[in-house]
C-alpha cells in the first residue's frame, strides 16, 4: 500500500485552490494521485489521501501513515515579512459606572453537542451529510440528492428532536442544542 494522509486546514485547502504558494506543494512526488478528501467541519480538519510510486511501501494491516512535508527555509524567511509599526495606540478602557456584576453562565460547547449529533448518524449517512452549528441549532445539509436514503435520515433526526426545513433553493434538517 502506497498511501499517504495530509492533513490541512480549510484555510490551506482554499489558499492551495487559489493558486497560492504552498509549502508543502512542492515536497509531494511528481507522480502522486488524489484518491480521496475528507472535510471534518468540527476538528477543522480537511484530511486528502495521496498515493504514490516513490511511497515507501505499508502493510494493508496498517493504518495509513501521514505524510510529514518539511517546510523550505526560503518559504519560513519569505512568509513572514517584519513589519514596523506605523503607530502606538494607546488602549483605554472604559468602565461602566456602578452597574452590578452580574454573573453570567457558563456557555455550553455548542461544537460538542453538535458532534454527539453528528454520532447518531451511521457512517453512511455521515457522507452523505454536512454537519454546522448555526445559532441554538445544529443544521443538517445534504451534500448530495438522496433518493431512499432520506427517509432513514428524516427518521433520524425526528427521533432526535430535529425538523425538515424546505427552502426554496437549499432544504435542510434542524436539530436544536439543548
Amino acid at each position: 500500500m502506497k498511501l499517504r494522509i495530509i492533513n490541512l486546514t480549510p484555510e490551506q485547502l482554499v489558499g492551495l485552490l487559489q493558486g497560492k504558494a504552498s509549502p508543502f506543494a512542492s515536497g509531494l512526488p511528481s507522480d502522486a494521485e488524489l484518491l480521496d478528501a475528507k472535510v471534518d467541519l468540527f476538528s477543522r480538519q480537511v484530511s486528502l489521501i495521496v498515493r504514490s510510486e516513490s511511497f515507501e511501501d505499508v502493510v494493508d494491516t496498517v493504518p495509513i501513515p501521514n505524510l510529514v512535508l518539511s517546510v523550505p527555509e526560503a518559504v519560513k524567511t519569505t512568509s513572514t515579512p517584519m513589519l514596523k509599526p506605523v503607530a502606538t495606540v494607546k488602549v483605554v478602557e472604559v468602565k461602566p459606572e456602578s452597574s452590578p456584576a452580574v454573573a453570567k453562565p457558563p456557555q455550553p460547547d455548542l461544537s460538542r453537542y453538535a458532534h454527539k449529533m453528528e454520532n447518531e448518524f451511521s457512517p453512511e449517512q455521515r457522507k452523505l451529510l454536512s454537519f454546522s452549528v448555526k445559532d441554538d441549532c445544529v443544521v443538517v445539509k445534504p451534500v448530495m440528492f438522496l433518493k431512499v436514503e432520506w427517509d432513514d435520515i428524516n427518521e433520524v433526526v425526528r427521533g432526535i428532536g430535529g425538523r425538515w426545513v424546505k427552502g426554496d433553493i437549499i432544504s435542510y434538517w434542524e436539530i436544536p442544542l439543548l
